[in-house]
């Protein structure tokens, strides 16, 4: 229910079921402490609180609402949070949040904006008393530049989020919830469900930034079909181009034929490719220089204007470069015709790889209309290359001592902590020493930034041709855009550092400080528009960096430029469940990390956790020692077994993402989300399910061979070990130490479940498909179990033929029920059911059968050579 007070405006938000309990937002002054308030954040003056009154103007929007004291908020990113998935609100030791939102590149920062935007978060408040909980969501649908602030005053009997907002509108959303799931499901039907992937997506992707020639890319396939570790989809970064440049390939490193015949190599046998697109497009050197796809978006007028009308020049890889502008009226045929002649040229790829897309520029603002364009040195030593070459590695692991091979052992000595640090703490200050960021910068920040030639001041005298939200730019005064007059918390300083300027204007007047977050998520769009005109029919796959709400409609996500550091294993998990939040569920990290040297034994954890992650793929920068997982024999071996298990889950993922597609349902979910009247498990986020019936426990720390995980439910739920199937003892408060030697990851399956699994795991995808299936059913001390699967063609745009299988277990039978008309050629040769007393007779379609066997220990009854059809009902019984 939406209230108000007329003067001075205010508003506040109830449950038409609870008026008179506490508003779920409350911009009443009232409702507020008391101000003017000391900065609540010492050391940061910009947290002082003069006033909370509404603060409206042309270039400053500031609201405040009062929040319970303490409560829980997650979301509000991108970000890596220190404090976990649970936000810091400034109780319990901490000090409080500062989120800007302002897409840019930079290398995964600890508590600071990275790629994307999302201004929305989900509010879970407990009830002591009547131990229940509920949740509601927020969202402020805004592109604009801001700081969202969540505090706590000393004293204060409330906490509070106050947005701070340099320009744009107040336009706020509320979901009502009541559970998080519903949360999720409400926001993704206001902002767009999220795309259909194919089913080979879900494969496992390999990548290497630093490949010298396509016959190194060809090594790779082979040498992973020699250690008999899955391979479904090869990528190929910027080596790829020719001097760095989009939709081109090198000549002598990646001759358009010998290209051509490797993707179609891939694809016969059923594998596939994926290539890198980077923002920008490089700016035409010279007269004598032919380069199309600069020439052909001159023609169509899509690059992006400096505010006099000229050409916007940034600097990228290739050198210096332009930007196509969404908001131009030709954008899409033009992106549709670029990746239309890169395919027929004879990159004939399945999906594409958007990169630098928040978008990054090397310079600090405008590079400048009278840069020499010719010159296309970059301004730093690019990564592998002498002067910047690659030293550091895992905690707990010395080169010096131990070599650079990163083995778990060398000459039989164990490696770990010889001569290295081996604490590992996820504490900024500890993440930051760790990484060397006060010794070493990553190479985009270690520019000799040029100074901008377009710093120019907004006003009477300039071009009134051009406009922003249809008024004339004079409109802004004696405004610098590069330079608002509230300097958000941007982790790199100006808003125009090493990304596009502020004052760059797109077709309609519109200046990027208004729309610059909303750049990744047009360009994520055009691509997804321009894939289903060159693969006619089929789903798009996309994995973009920068997003905004609603870029889970047209891609997947990978959690950008990440370190090999078992620091960043965890922080994976947070980030893939902050984007189920924010309706992106197709994500992943790059897996081993990106930036540094990974070794063998983060390398295993790692590819045994990412196994179990929507978007499983291996990659890592130029100049570290070689990640794939074929290189240690200890990781290829726990690779090809989480795999394996990834490979049989397909179906429950397919469902999964289905249901996300349908519905916005989270595939992946935090413990709480499912268990939500458990106080205990608000800040889990070393343990995540997936679905609400697989729950997947990681080693995160080096030189363990156990692991504690907590067992949701208070001892009302039975969870059973995936491998052995055996019931879990869990102690009184839920927590157990489970064994966990090096190349085994924990998982258990939730009683009352029953999940579709493929039998026989493969090496594609495709002929996984085309295996036969298996059930597995997990009963409750009552005998109950339920579950779905839906199936398709895995490929195919929907409205597509699709059959939906429901699995319904009593104490004493199972029925499977189907609809739709999609036919499943495979057949359901085995069924498992566990939590059953040993049965004398066992019937399927109403036919004794003696094919099954029953194991008393752990109280389980094997069906096998069944045969049954799954395109009509089944039932099983037993007595």
């Amino acid at each position: 229910m939406f209230n108000y007070e007329s003067s001075p405006f205010a508003f506040w938000i109830t449950r038409n079921s609870e008026p008179n309990a506490q508003p779920l937002f409350d911009t009443r002054i009232t409702s507020l402490p008391l101000t003017p308030i000391l900065p609540v954040i010492p050391e940061d003056e910009s947290t002082a609180l003069d006033s909370f009154q509404m603060i409206f103007e042309d270039r400053y929007l500031q609201l405040a609402s009062a929040l319970p004291l303490g409560t829980h908020i997650y979301g509000l990113g991108e970000v890596l949070s220190s404090s976990g998935i649970r936000r810091d609100i400034g109780t319990n030791g901490g000090k409080g949040t500062i989120m800007p939102m302002w897409a840019r590149d930079a290398p995964d920062p600890i508590d600071e904006n990275i790629y994307g935007a999302h201004p929305m978060y989900l509010e879970h408040r407990y009830n002591a008393a009547s131990k229940r909980s509920q949740s509601h969501g927020v969202f402020l649908f805004s592109s604009a530049a801001s700081d969202i602030l969540l505090l706590t005053p000393p004293s204060s009997n409330v906490s509070l989020i106050e947005y701070r907002m340099v320009g744009g509108t107040l336009d706020f959303y509320f979901f009502s919830g009541p559970t998080p799931q519903k949360v999720i499901e409400q926001y993704g039907e206001l902002v767009g469900l999220p795309a259909w992937q194919p089913a080979w997506a879900f494969g496992f992707h390999l990548c290497r930034w630093g490949e010298k020639t396509i016959n190194g890319t060809i090594r790779h396939v082979e040498k992973m079909r020699e250690a008999n570790i899955p391979l479904e989809v090869m990528w190929n970064d910027i080596d790829l181009y020719d001097a760095y440049r989009d939709f081109t390939v090198d000549p002598v490193s990646f001759p358009a034929e010998e290209v051509r015949a490797f993707v179609r190599e891939l694809a016969s046998n059923r594998q596939y490719y994926i290539p890198i697109v980077d923002a920008a497009i490089p700016a035409q050197t010279s007269s004598a220089d032919v380069y199309d796809p600069y020439t052909r978006g001159v023609e169509l007028d899509v690059f992006m204007k400096n505010w006099d009308g000229a050409e916007y020049i940034g600097q990228v890889w290739p050198g210096y470069t332009v930007y196509p502008d969404w908001f131009a009226e030709n954008a899409q045929k033009y992106w549709t015709e670029a990746l239309s002649n890169w395919s027929n040229s004879g990159v004939e790829f399945s999906g594409i790889w958007l990169d630098m897309n928040e978008a990054a520029s090397f310079c600090d603002g405008s590079c400048g209309t009278d840069a020499d364009l010719s010159d296309t040195t970059l301004p730093f030593i690019i990564p592998g290359e002498p002067g910047n070459l690659i030293f550091r590695y895992p905690e707990g692991y010395n080169p010096d001592i131990s070599g650079p091979s990163g083995n778990v052992t060398v000459n039989g000595s164990l490696t770990y902590g010889v001569g290295a640090n081996t604490t590992v703490s996820i504490e900024r200050k500890d993440i930051v020493h760790m990484l060397g960021w006060d010794v070493v910068q990553v190479a985009p920040h270690a520019i000799d930034h040029k100074e901008s030639s377009d710093e120019t001041t907004v006003g009477p005298v300039q071009n009134p041709m051009l406009t922003k939200d249809g008024h004339s730019a004079a409109d802004e005064g004696d405004l610098n855009l590069n330079a608002p007059p509230y300097a958000i918390h941007n982790g790199n300083g100006r808003l125009s550092h090493l990304i596009l300027a502020t004052n760059a204007t797109h077709a309609g007047g519109f200046v990027e400080l208004d729309t610059h977050n909303l750049w990744g998520l047009m360009e994520e769009k055009a691509t997804y528009h321009a894939l289903k005109h060159i693969r006619p029919g089929k789903r798009p796959f996309i994995i973009g960096r920068s997003t905004f709400p609603s870029a889970g409609k047209y891609t997947g996500h990978w959690l950008g430029d990440n370190f090999s550091k078992w620091a960043f294993m965890y922080y994976s998990i947070q980030g893939v469940l902050q984007f189920q939040l924010f309706q992106i569920p197709f994500v992943g990290a790059d897996t081993c990390g990106f930036n540094d040297n990974v070794n063998e034994e983060l390398c295993n954890r790692w590819m045994q956790l990412s196994a179990f992650l929507p978007f499983y793929r291996n990659h890592n920068q130029r100049g570290a020692i070689p990640q794939e997982p074929y290189r240690w024999d200890s990781v290829a071996d726990a690779s090809r077994k989480a795999i394996g298990v990834r490979y049989s889950m397909l179906p429950y993922w397919y469902t999964l993402f289905a249901n996300a597609s349908l519905f916005g349902t989270p595939p992946v979910r935090a413990l709480f989300w499912e268990f939500p009247d458990e106080p205990e498990l608000f800040e889990v986020d070393r343990q995540y399910l997936i679905g609400s019936d697989i729950l997947i426990t990681p080693v995160l720390l080096p030189n363990v061979s156990t692991v504690q995980g907590i067992f949701p439910g208070r001892g009302r739920v039975t969870w059973r070990d995936w491998y052995t199937h055996d019931a879990i003892e869990v102690p009184a408060g839920g927590m157990a130490t489970l064994s966990a030697p090096l190349g085994h990851i924990n998982i258990h399956v939730r009683d009352g479940s029953a999940i579709l699994l493929h039998a026989q795991p493969a090496y594609t995808i495709t002929e996984t498909r085309q295996g036969p299936y298996s059930l597995l059913v997990s009963q409750a001390d009552n005998g109950y179990a339920f579950g779905t699967a839906y199936i398709d063609d895995g490929e195919s745009l929907p409205p597509t033929d699709s059959k939906t299988l429901e699995f319904r277990a009593t104490k004493r039978s199972l029925k499977i029920s189907a609809r739709g008309s999609f036919n499943v050629k495979e057949r359901l040769e085995a069924v498992t059911i566990l939590g059953v007393a040993e049965p004398t007779t066992v019937t399927v379609q109403g036919k004794q059968v003696r094919s099954w066997d029953f194991i008393g220990a752990r109280k389980k009854l094997v069906l096998h050579d069944l045969g049954l059809s799954l395109n009509d009902g089944a039932s099983i019984s037993w007595k």
